[in-house]
């Protein structure tokens, strides 16, 4: 399983190319954090500043999802071949911050 994912890490950007932003990132996120962990947060918006949105299905998954933030971003940019500046998490059923 593991060569399968280095295997679509580099090269899932590049095929994905004429797809939208937000598409190649919905596709990438399982590829980033493994096919367990994505099942538990579901990515809603990637907005005008590059900021990619994700709603946590709960709040005891919220905890492994904040402590691997910098990794998940770091990763779905180079794999989706897009930019982030950040990514916002909010557990399901709670309004978000303006």
């Amino acid at each position: 399983m593991q060569n399968m994912r280095d295997l679509f890490r580099g090269s899932l950007g590049r095929s994905l190319r004429d797809w939208s932003e937000f598409d190649r990132l919905s596709a990438a996120w399982p590829v980033a954090c493994g096919s367990a962990l994505a099942s538990h947060a579901e990515i809603t918006e990637l907005d005008a500043d590059h900021v990619l949105h994700l709603t946590v299905a709960s709040s005891e998954w919220m905890q492994p999802f904040l402590h691997n933030r910098t990794a998940l971003q770091n990763d779905l940019a180079r794999i989706a071949s897009v930019k982030l500046t950040g990514i916002h998490f909010i557990v399901k059923g709670t309004k978000p911050r303006k």
